[in-house]
């Protein structure tokens, strides 16, 4: 291929849709809204499509990880926000150390598992 890749963008589905766009502004994505049951989040350079959509099997099956500069940090700022305060469902799971690097795990309100790591 001669062509550059510029980015990757995934559909994520939503149980709730305003309850997910809340909390993925929440932990820090900028929304673009595109239509009335589609969004674009985006932090820093990168994001993902959230769609009003939602299908268990699909859902409960969706998994995103997504690389970050300092885990420990960000899972302390995730800490800090409370989210499984705020919404049904959410997890925050703590760090883990593995051979190829670090990482802690997320559910969103909707199930969505997100691995929030850096490689060594």
């Amino acid at each position: 291929m001669n062509s550059k890749v510029k980015s990757i963008r995934p559909f994520i589905g939503a149980k709730d849709f305003n309850i997910s766009r809340a909390f993925y502004q929440e932990i820090g994505f900028e929304e673009s809204v595109i239509t009335h049951n589609l969004s674009y989040f985006k932090m820093d350079a990168f994001g993902f499509y959230l769609q009003d959509a939602y299908v268990k099997d699909w859902v409960d099956n969706t998994m995103v990880f997504m690389e970050v500069s300092d885990t420990k940090q960000f899972y302390q700022d995730l800490l800090s926000l409370n989210l499984s305060d705020k919404y049904t469902g959410v997890r925050l799971v703590p760090i883990k150390e593995l051979d190829w690097g670090r990482e802690c795990f997320l559910h969103d309100p909707s199930g969505i598992l997100w691995h929030f790591g850096s490689f060594n």
